[in-house]
Formats: structure tokens, sequence, C-alpha cells
């Protein structure tokens, strides 16, 4: 190290400041391909230029003009260029200023050499129409065999294969070939789809889309026991923040007076799924009050149209009073067992047109209870339509098995508090106190969205006002037309000798046991459906849901197989038909007689 400092010599550097940025004019494509064919063209007048004087371009001269003189070339001709590089080199070492500027003579010597090794490459002429030709380069020796592995380390990394996928047959006694056509996993290596096992690991994550389980986890506990948010709980805080991250579900809800009548619509799309909201929701309960005679067609019907992402997970009937609840495949696992009750407010109860009808079930952690009813008709009859609402909450036995989530807050006379979400529907025939000529007068001078003024004399939401009926409910705000009267298959309103008055009878409330856990997204009717005096009425929500406890009893799964097999079978079968009719219309022709 001291003799390294002794002959070390530290020179001082003074920093120059950077060098300005060159501006030049910005060229336009042609010109470019102008300034790139200029410069070629320039450097094929060098090659071929006899007046040039560069060593470089002379031996490229020499070399594409007679390489056939130098491949015929005598052994004296040979010797008599060795012996001048020799007198040439000899000169140099002789010469002073040679020796001191050896360096330089040998850069011009290895210069001209590479440029004579460079006219050697040259066959032929040195251009053919103006290109010039370049003989093939092999290597000096073999090139080392390609790695068949061809996965970067990321993707080898991220993509390893699963412990238990490891039986896939690797992929080594054929090269690429294709046998067959099937893209199925045990085909992978056989079709020529998949290389080698890297490439298996590629098309292979480490885990599926679902949420892996720890053999620990698995052996620490039940499934169908333990804590709120103990690791594993299949109702537990971690399984529904995978299912729902923002725990909130959404709900469509809707109640339609079909009028007894035995046809039904050809399509329910825009009832059910109204093209305003972009995605579908997690959860449908439709209610019906004089539902159509077959009640199993109705039910068929609403299973084509959600189609195979949705299963029926129960369904009651009181009399011509219909509730079907379905929800998406993958989320009835979370369901407890489904209970329903009963209720009828008419005198006579074999006649069952008149009462109510509740479904509830826990999802998660929270508990729902579903309500269609149908209270008495007439324009003055508010109060005996309060004594259905109140018979209704006294006499609805629910929740039976199935334990409350919060008895604290539980009422004996009043179902609606058992539970935590509560959502009632139906056809409650209520009116507006006004003449027909009025509310017509309204209606033709107010667009659709702005019904405020009707509203204004609307019976149900004076009462809620007043607190006599639905307590503790609310509804989201109208800005739809009244759903109740229309003639059959038109949209005018009443025109029969009765001249009845237009009014909201159809309605959609909720309450909850606890604040902003219910959002309103939408309410509305669905005008295109005539084939009843009412319009259909529905309402989509967005309500929080709470992990629970998994000693609950359990629905584990159960719902209307042979329903979703129907439905299904005939949905496939009416696109089948559609099909086969489009294709009957582009081939047909037509036929003019002038």
């Amino acid at each position: 190290p001291d003799e390294l400092k002794a002959n070390m010599k530290i020179k001082s550097v003074t920093p120059r400041p950077p060098r300005k940025p060159r501006l030049e004019r910005a060229a336009s494509l042609d010109e470019k391909s102008w300034r790139r064919w200029r410069q070629f063209r320039t450097s094929q007048e060098s090659l071929t230029d006899p007046n040039e004087t560069s060593s470089s371009n002379g031996s490229l001269q020499e070399a594409s003009l007679s390489p056939p003189i130098r491949s015929r070339a005598s052994p004296c001709h040979q010797c008599c260029q060795q012996n001048s590089l020799q007198t040439s080199s000899d000169a140099s070492e002789a010469s002073p200023v040679g020796k001191s500027r050896g360096g330089t003579s040998d850069l011009g010597k290895r210069a001209s050499e590479i440029s004579s090794a460079f006219g050697g490459l040259l066959r032929g002429k040195a251009f053919a129409g103006g290109k010039p030709r370049l003989s093939q380069i092999m290597p000096a020796r073999p090139l080392p065999p390609v790695e068949l592995n061809v996965a970067s380390h990321t993707l080898r990394t991220a993509n390893r294969i699963d412990s238990d996928c490891m039986d896939y047959r690797h992929y080594s006694q054929h090269k690429f070939g294709r046998v067959s056509s099937s893209l199925s996993d045990t085909r992978l290596h056989g079709n020529g789809m998949v290389y080698d096992n890297c490439s298996t690991d590629s098309m292979k994550s480490t885990f599926s889309l679902l949420t892996p389980i720890r053999s620990k986890d698995v052996r620490s506990r039940s499934y169908l026991e333990g804590s709120l948010l103990a690791n594993g709980a299949l109702l537990g805080a971690e399984e529904l923040s995978r299912y729902f991250p923002d725990r909130n579900i959404g709900i469509f809800v809707a109640t339609w007076n079909m009028q007894g009548q035995k046809e039904l619509p050809v399509n329910l799309d825009d009832f059910l799924l109204p093209t305003d909201p972009d995605y579908a929701q997690d959860m449908y309960v439709i209610g019906v009050q004089e539902g159509c005679p077959d009640r199993r067609e109705w039910e068929i019907r609403l299973q084509e149209t959600l189609g195979p992402h949705y299963v029926m997970l129960y369904s009651a009937a009181h009399g011509v009073l219909y509730m079907s609840v379905f929800i998406r495949r993958d989320l009835i696992w979370f369901c407890s067992e489904v209970e329903y009750a009963t209720v009828t407010t008419r005198i006579v109860s074999q006649i069952k047109t008149k009462g109510a009808l509740g479904i509830c079930f826990t999802f998660f952690g929270t508990s729902f209870l579903f309500i269609t009813s149908h209270f008495t008709s007439g324009d003055s009859k508010v109060n005996e339509r309060k004594l259905d609402y109140n018979k209704t909450i006294q006499t609805l036995t629910l929740p039976k098995n199935v334990p409350d989530t919060n008895p604290y807050r539980s009422s004996s006379s009043d179902v609606t508090t058992r539970f935590d979400e509560v959502f009632w529907f139906g056809d409650f025939n209520f009116r507006l106190n006004k003449d027909r000529e009025t509310v017509d007068s309204i209606l033709n001078q107010n667009p659709e969205t702005d019904v405020s003024k009707l509203l204004a004399y609307d019976q149900l939401t004076s009462e809620m006002r007043r607190g006599s009926i639905f307590k503790g409910f609310q509804e989201a705000d109208i800005h739809f037309r009244p759903s109740y009267k229309f003639d059959i298959g038109k949209d005018s309103y009443d025109t029969t000798s009765k001249q009845r008055t237009p009014s909201y009878t159809d309605r959609v409330v909720y309450r909850s046991r606890y604040r902003d856990d219910i959002h309103a997204v939408k309410y509305s009717s669905c005008p295109v459906i005539k084939t009843s005096d009412h319009r259909p009425v529905f309402a989509l929500f967005r309500v929080k849901v709470r992990p629970g406890r998994d000693n609950i009893p359990l629905a584990a799964g159960q719902f209307d197989r042979e329903l979703y097999l129907i439905g299904i079978k005939r949905r496939i079968t009416r696109e089948l038909q559609k099909r086969q009719e489009q294709k009957d219309q582009k081939s047909s022709s037509i036929c003019s007689i002038s």
C-alpha cells in the first residue's frame, strides 16, 4: 500500500458545467427516410470511388474488385505480400518515429487487417442491385443447448404448482404436437399446449380463487361450533369479509298483485333484472297477491329468468299469497333454516285472499324477516287496514327455532322487533284522498318523476307520519306514477264505469334495529308488464351484514333442486328456439309482385 500511494499521482480536476442540449429542427418521416437513403448511397460511393485515399476504403475496394484474383493467387504472390508486410514492420521498428509512436502504427496495422478481412467476406460483386451481400458467419464452436425451462424466476416463484397437483405427468417424451383438441387438465401435456413442468407451473396458480384452508385451522375446531371471531368459523368475520369486503349485501324486493290472471308475461327481465343497476343483486324476494292459479309455473318462470347463478332458497304460500326467496348459489351455505308463518285477516278464514305471509332466516349473523300482505280494499277503509297491520304484527309467530340475534331489543307483541332487518311489501290498498278529475289533471301536468303533489293526498304517507301504522318503518322516495288501477294490456287508468282513482296501493317499506343498516338504492315500478290492473313495484337495497355464530340451525346448502333443473332446461330450450328462429329468418326470402 505504501508503494501504491507513492506511485499514485493525484491530479486536480476542475468540474465543468453540463453542456447545453443542442436544439435541432424536428424532421419528418419522409426527411428521415431520405437521410438514411442518402447515407447509404454515400457509403456505397465511398466503397467504389477510385479517388479515395483511405487505407480501409482502399482495402475494401481491392477486396470487392478482385476476390477471384486473390483466391487464385500463386504462392509467389503470397510470399511477396508477406515480405511487404515484414518490410513495413522492419521499417517501422528501425525508424525512431515508429518507436515513439508504436501504438499508432499498431492501430493502423490492425485497421488494415480488419478491413481486408471484411473484404474477404464479400463474395462475387460487392453490390448486387445496390445492396451488399455478406457471407454467413459461422460460430467458432457449437452453441450451448437452450434450456427448456423458459419461464422467468419470478413466474416460477409466483406460480408454483400445488403439492396436491404434483401428480401431473411431465411432458418429456414427445415434442410439440397437438394430438387432440381437448384442453382439459388431464391432456395439458399430451396436446402440445404445455412443454415442460415450468409451463405447467405458470398455468396452475399457487391456490385457486378460494381462500386456502390450513390444516391446523381445521384441526383446532369444528365448523359447526365456536365463537364469533374464531378463525375458520363458517359464519364468522373472516368468511364474511371474504365474500363481502364492505359487509353489504344487495337485496331485490318486489310486490305484484297479479289479479289472478292465468296468463303470465312473456318476459320478466324488465321486472327482475332492470337495466339501471349494472349488476344483479345477491338476493331476490318476490311477493305476489292474488297469484296465478299455477304457482309452480310462476316459480319456474322466476328461476328461468334469474338463470343458473341463483337457486330458490325457500317458497311459501297462504291461499293466493305467494312468496319466493332466491339467493346466489354460492351463498346458500351461510343461511340458517328458513321458517315461515301466516296470518288471515278476513272474518271467514277459509277465504285466504287477504292476510299476511312471513318468511325469516339468518344470513351470517344478521336476521331477516320478509312479510308480504294484502290489506282490506276500499277507498274509505283506512281503519280496517290498520287493524290488518296490528293483527299481523301480533299474530305472526316468528322466529320458531332460529335464535333471536338480539333478544334484549325484542318485543313479544311485535314480530318486527325480533329481527335485525325487516322488509314489508304488498298490496296495502291505501288510496289517494282526491277525486279522479283532480288526480288526472295532476298526472297530465307534471312529469312522471314529479309526483309530490299526488303524495300529499296519499293515505299511507299521512298515517305513517302520525305513527298509527308501520311504526319504525321507512319508505324510499317515490318517483313513479301510481301502480293502480290500469286497463289490462294498456297504459291508461281505469276507463270503466267505476272510474277508480289511480293510487299507490303497492308499496315496499323497511325497518332496522341499527341505524343506517339499510340503504335504498332504487324504488320504482315496471310499466311494461300489463297483464294485470296493477303494475309490479320493486326496490333495491344495500343492507349491512354482521358476522354470526355457527351454533344455529343451518340450512346446509338446501334449495329446490328440481325447480333449478327445470328452469335451466327451459332456459336453454328457449335460447335454442330463439337461435333457430333467427336462422330461419335469415335464410327466408321475400318475393314481391309488382
